[in-house]
């Protein structure tokens, strides 16, 4: 049973009477026809629409408890000069996480002082990059880094270089182990836990950015982890932050300037699955947060959050044209029908990886045929090589049919590999019935062209 239009499906997805869809007023045959298949359709309306709304809730209800608030968008989601474009017209900054996605948003003419720049293993040729564009913040993962950090400063000469420091909260959140951030046995942060009569790795270290001059202490970054649907974990790190920052203060005389709560807000995958709402997430926070400051008796910094996938994770599809069709039967005694389509897990490695959850319907035509049970799956070597462990497709699926898999705005391109010398699909845009092409499909000679033998 068709679930369009609604979530997981971007707001500019429609399907017609005769059962064709459009996206942004675009038809899947005429994606097909102009781009080919696979393709990642990206709903530029709906992911400016869903930034506006993440802006604004975040203002009124900061505003409302006396705090300012900046949102920044996750670059590691999906980056392209073009979305670096859109998200920064729309009132957002960018968090970067390489000299890449760096790039990339400067080419895209965001201002250096609207940037960040993440990662705990930055080279020095990445943290030059930030000095050189004048990044507004450049978030330290480690003591290391700190005097790196500070002796290329020494040696370039100019102003401070502004820091946060990452501290690891120990509020374990997130849809799988491999994406909650906040859990001490991990590679991101300086945690807040320390033995009894020492200080912690996270106070060592904003004591470190103290005592070096090329350093301006900024403020304290923390993220708690990636697809999260409850708010809670958000109030507890807040606290645990602020109470961090009253700590320093009372110490050394210093009340930071800034705390961001990262984000990493759960979207819809499957139907009935329902998103985290900007406002209510905005509320809930704001509240949080300024009754512990309340109680610790200190100013209101201000705020930086981060929506992460939530932003364009929900605008995106992936567009296939179905090949093989399998049916196997299997131990229990029921039949499952293997759709095979032209990409897989080069193209979306999440669920190889992470086990993570999509849908998929027809989207070319019209079937009153009994739906089955299906599993769609990609076109690789590998036999975990999965797109869609379960759904159920219509029974008469056939080759030739165009297949697609709701909320891969986030990670899918970002992530995608040439696995099997695959050339990796374009990102195509679509608003007001037209398309145009922000990332082109690779080909054949590009992959031959990286190859020196």
């Amino acid at each position: 049973m068709s679930t369009i239009p609604g979530e997981p499906w971007s707001r500019g997805v429609a399907r017609s009477s005769e059962g064709v869809v459009s996206v942004g007023g675009v038809d899947v045959h005429a994606l097909a026809a102009g781009h080919g298949t696979p393709a990642y359709v990206l709903d530029e309306a709906d992911l400016r629409e869903r930034a506006t709304a993440y802006r604004r809730a975040f203002e009124t209800a900061f505003a409302e408890v006396g705090a300012g608030v900046d949102v920044y968008y996750a670059g590691k989601a999906f980056l392209s000069v073009a979305v670096a474009r859109w998200v920064h017209e729309e009132g957002l900054r960018v968090d970067t996480a390489s000299g890449g996605e760096l790039a990339v948003a400067l080419r895209a003419g965001v201002p250096g002082a609207h940037l960040g720049l993440h990662g705990n293993n930055k080279s020095d040729d990445e943290l030059v990059a930030a000095l050189d564009a004048g990044v507004g913040r450049i978030i330290v993962d480690s003591l290391v880094e700190i005097d790196r950090l500070a002796d290329l400063v020494k040696r370039r000469g100019g102003d401070p270089a502004p820091v946060m420091v990452r501290v690891t909260t120990g509020v374990h959140a997130g849809g799988h182990e491999y994406i909650s951030t906040a859990h001490e046995d991990q590679k991101f942060g300086l945690s807040l836990a320390a033995d009894e009569g020492a200080d912690s790795p996270a106070v060592t270290a904003m004591l470190a950015v103290l005592a070096r001059p090329e350093l301006h202490l900024l403020g304290i970054h923390s993220h708690i982890g990636s697809q999260i649907l409850d708010p809670s974990g958000f109030e507890v790190a807040a606290r645990a932050v602020l109470t961090l920052r009253a700590h320093l203060a009372e110490r050394t005389g210093v009340l930071v300037d800034e705390v961001d709560l990262g984000g990493g807000y759960g979207i819809a995958y499957l139907p009935g699955e329902v998103a985290l709402d900007p406002d209510r997430i905005a509320k809930d926070v704001a509240a949080s947060v300024a009754a512990a400051a309340s109680e610790l008796g200190t100013a209101l910094p201000r705020f930086s959050i981060e929506p992460g996938r939530a932003i364009v994770g929900p605008a995106g599809l992936t567009l296939y044209t179905v090949g093989t069709v399998k049916p196997v039967r299997l131990d229990d005694g029921r039949v499952r029908t293997y759709v095979s389509v032209d990409g897989g897990m080069s193209d979306n490695i999440r669920p190889a990886l992470y086990g993570a959850q999509y849908h998929a319907e027809i989207v070319g035509r019209v079937s009153t045929a009994e739906p089955v049970l299906a599993r769609v799956v990609g076109k690789h070597c590998e036999s975990g090589d999965i797109v869609v462990h379960e759904v159920r497709l219509p029974g008469d699926v056939r080759a030739g049919d165009l297949l697609a898999v709701p909320a891969t705005g986030a990670y899918g391109r970002s992530m995608a590999s040439n696995y099997n010398l695959l050339a990796r699909p374009p990102v195509v845009a679509v608003r007001d019935g037209a398309s145009r092409v922000l990332v082109r499909r690779e080909t054949v000679d590009d992959l031959l062209a990286l190859d020196e033998g």
